[in-house]
């Protein structure tokens, strides 16, 4: 345990209320340029550091663990995934690590049903047509989407985003099924009318619209494959607001090239911010950029989160968001 304030290295620009609190309680070392950090230079900030504060665009290794020396003690990730960490690799070697769980659940759950009501309505096509000029007034049988009501959602992973983007559905008239490890506790499940599914090929095949709300470990890597795609309606829509990986993006996109599948909303994507151009092109898909979680609200809460982990872990105690080997 270091003594005297904890020297603190951020890796990214975070809200000013943030680096001020920061300032304020530690020796604090905050990104000026806000850009992503090569390889070396997130190594050199782990040698300077008690504590590491990094994001989703820093991806920490073994062997650059093994690198950064003595110093290192926390890890206190702004966010809650933590895939882009080797946490084994971490405890091994001495160094905790914490997330910020629980306080993006309502805006990703929002962006989710954003996505769903923009793909099935082709809200996307219309804006562009109108910012075109390419408008010439109503046809019946003009911009024709899909109704939500009625309609089935299939949720992969009903945690806690899972869970409010359920909610959500039901008050679009939407019935609610789900595949995870294992289902949900009756005084949960009862609420939302949730369907459990032990099959995920079974459920796949079934729903009209799939949400993606699982994170991304070794099991859940392309756990919707090729096969597994071919398993959907073809008046289906998937959409992904957790990890891009889960997804198989290039079976993804021959599927909607296809035709086989009806649409697509994305927010992750399986490399990062090289969006495959095939991807793209196609009019049937709505591509942001990761901006689930992207409200001041939230972010601000991100940041408090990880100050009350750095500070429990400065007075010698457990951060209450560590992040254990058996999590991931």
């Amino acid at each position: 345990m270091p003594t005297g304030r904890l020297k603190i290295v951020v890796t990214r620009r975070l809200p000013d209320v943030v680096e001020m609190r920061l300032k304020e309680l530690f020796d604090t070392e905050l990104s000026s340029d806000d850009r992503k950090l090569t390889r070396d230079e997130l190594v050199e900030a782990m040698k300077r550091a008690d504590v590491l504060v990094p994001c989703v665009t820093d991806q920490i290794d073994a062997n650059m663990l093994a690198a950064a020396g003595e110093r290192l003690k926390l890890i206190a990730n702004y966010g809650a995934g933590v895939d882009h960490i080797d946490v084994h690799s971490a405890r091994q070697r001495g160094v905790l690590v914490s997330n910020t769980p629980g306080v993006m659940t309502e805006d990703t759950a929002d962006m989710a049903m954003a996505l769903i009501l923009a793909v099935s309505r082709r809200i996307p096509e219309g804006l562009h047509q109108m910012q075109a000029g390419e408008w010439e007034g109503w046809a019946p049988t003009s911009m024709l989407g899909a109704r939500l009501g009625g309609k089935r959602l299939g949720v992969l992973g009903m945690g806690r985003i899972g869970q409010a983007l359920a909610r959500r559905a039901r008050a679009f008239g939407m019935s609610v099924h789900y595949h995870n490890r294992k289902p949900l506790r009756p005084e949960i499940a009862e609420p939302l009318e949730a369907t459990y599914w032990d099959s995920l090929d079974q459920m796949v095949a079934r729903v009209d619209i799939l949400s993606v709300n699982c994170p991304h470990t070794p099991s859940t890597f392309h756990l919707l494959n090729a096969r597994r795609l071919k398993l959907m309606k073809p008046t289906a829509v998937i959409v992904n607001t957790s990890r891009g990986e889960v997804i198989d993006e290039a079976a993804l996109t021959r599927g909607l090239r296809a035709g086989e599948i009806a649409g697509a909303g994305l927010d992750v994507f399986e490399r990062g911010a090289e969006i495959n151009p095939r991807l793209r092109a196609l009019s049937n898909v709505v591509l942001l950029p990761h901006m689930g979680s992207a409200t001041v609200e939230g972010r601000v809460e991100m940041g408090e989160k990880v100050i009350l982990n750095a500070h429990t872990f400065a007075d010698g105690h457990r951060p209450p968001d560590l992040v254990v080997p058996s999590m991931v």
